[in-house]
């Protein structure tokens, strides 16, 4: 979690700690997700997490009509035997 502390904040203008918290709440997140918790407009946490897919900090699944943008690094802390 540290480590994508400081990749979003020195990387990115949109770093906050209430993403950061939503990013690792669970190992994955979707665009509703941060329109609830972050109080942004679905535009704007669109383009949050497509920037983050872009740059592999999150892996981006389509499933049905939504996407899924699945935390790579906590989803194998997770499942790791």
């Amino acid at each position: 979690m540290l480590e994508y502390k400081h990749r979003l904040r020195d990387n990115y203008k949109f770093y906050s700690q209430d993403l950061l918290n939503n990013l690792f709440k669970h190992p994955y997140t979707k665009i509703e997700f941060l329109v609830n918790n972050l109080g942004v407009s679905r535009l704007t946490a669109a383009n949050y997490l497509n920037k983050l897919a872009e740059d592999k900090m999150l892996r981006k699944d389509k499933s049905g009509t939504g996407n899924y943008y699945i935390n790579p690094e906590l989803f194998n802390l997770m499942t790791k035997r």
